[in-house]
């Protein structure tokens, strides 16, 4: 389904305390910590230029964020950032004094470190973001998770020293019991979503996302026309279109933000005109999305800069893994998690669909960025949705009849 941006809101500016959190200078000083990572690097920019000539568009670029920081996914970049930020705050103030990143690791950055414990819910890649944050400062972290996260996620998340904390129930009620937990036990909740009262620390997570939108301008050959990004509650989707209506104002790519049709907050909230909470239904494959209420700093800044919304259904997701893995003559394979190929099932699905492929102007001038947010974040769930393993892929032994037959 596809929906035009109608709400009040769109068109008109981001509020100042957005546009700044979002903005290139921000996002400027976001790669400047990420110099400090000892395992940082650029992740690649790959061009799908077979698949653009298929689907009727001028190019198709997708930044594969299944290399980031040695954790497989864009979350990488934003639940540490955060951290690291928060310990830095709490050092000054202790300390009476500034201090840089530079000075993270001096002894009496580390000794306030080491008195925190910060804490999130998470469907798992957020988590291990926070959990590698706080081991790269010296911090405790306790991160909850929901019924529907595998146990291999956990125990990618448990292997940074955390806390688990198990939650009955789906993502939203980790959320609450995080929240409540971490006030009745004086910790540092670092959510990735917001609500009343609780905006600065998920705008310092998605602040994280703008360096990844900084190295893919820097390595496309052209600025992008059009931009499907997936969403949760909304953050790396906000922070896309955040940064993009930040640096290029009214002369910024088209976005669309695309939900699992099964856990459709953005797009119901655009629907009804403000964001709203939705019934859990039935679980989706899209994990990492799987959420059904919006992060009411996410929905404030698309409410105002995305430029329509889109959903996809279970079929849509796991058919744009296989075609990642298995590309066309020319392409090369790029392994996505259940959640990373979900923009580009948005962009198939458009393309095939006359009437919103001239709504969004997808024709043969189109330049189109993706991101892969997520690689085989569970490898074993990768191998039964695609017939391969990630490392098949990888090498490019896995067959189209494989792929196929699943």
């Amino acid at each position: 389904m596809f929906l035009h941006n109608n709400t009040p809101e769109y068109g008109t500016p981001m509020l100042d305390i957005d546009a700044a959190t979002l903005g290139v200078e921000a996002a400027v000083e976001v790669e400047r910590f990420l110099t400090f990572r000892d395992n940082h690097a650029p992740t690649p920019l790959i061009s799908l230029s077979a698949l653009a000539s298929r689907l009727g568009v001028a190019s198709i670029h997708i930044k594969d964020e299944g290399h980031r920081l040695g954790l497989g996914s864009f979350k990488a970049l934003g639940g540490s950032y955060a951290v690291v930020r928060l310990v830095l705050e709490a050092a000054e103030k202790a300390l009476g004094r500034a201090v840089d990143v530079q000075e993270l690791h001096a002894p009496e950055v580390m000794r306030v470190a080491r008195a925190m414990t910060v804490a999130c819910a998470t469907d798992g890649n957020h988590g291990r973001s926070v959990a590698q944050g706080a081991q790269l400062v010296g911090a405790k972290a306790a991160i909850f998770v929901h019924a529907g996260v595998s146990d291999e996620r956990v125990a990618a998340i448990a292997r940074f020293g955390a806390e688990m904390i198990r939650v009955d129930g789906t993502y939203d009620d980790s959320v609450r019991e995080a929240a409540r937990v971490a006030e009745e036990r004086g910790w540092t909740i670092v959510s990735d979503t917001s609500w009343p009262g609780y905006e600065r620390i998920p705008g310092l997570v998605m602040q994280g996302y703008t360096a990844l939108v900084r190295e893919a301008l820097r390595q496309m050959p052209e600025r992008p026309t059009h931009i499907f990004v997936q969403s949760g509650v909304g953050g790396i989707a906000a922070g896309v279109a955040g940064f993009m209506a930040a640096e290029f104002g009214g002369n910024r790519p088209k976005f669309i933000v695309v939900d699992p049709a099964r856990a459709a907050c953005l797009f119901e909230s655009a629907k009804a005109g403000h964001a709203v909470r939705i019934a859990h239904g039935e679980p989706t494959v899209m994990a990492m999305l799987e959420c059904y209420e919006p992060s009411l700093v996410a929905w404030r800044i698309l409410s105002r800069v995305a430029d329509g919304f889109m959903t996809v259904d279970e079929a849509d997701a796991v058919s744009a893994m296989r075609a990642l893995a298995t590309p066309l003559t020319g392409d090369p394979a790029i392994v996505a998690g259940e959640s990373g190929g979900v923009g580009l099932a948005a962009l198939i699905k458009a393309t095939c669909d006359p009437a919103i492929k001239a709504a969004l102007g997808l024709d043969e001038g189109a330049r189109v960025f993706l991101i892969n947010t997520e690689g085989a974040t569970d490898p074993e769930k990768y191998r039964e949705l695609v017939g391969a393993t990630p490392q098949e892929v990888q090498a490019g032994i896995v067959s189209h009849c494989a792929a196929e037959e699943k």
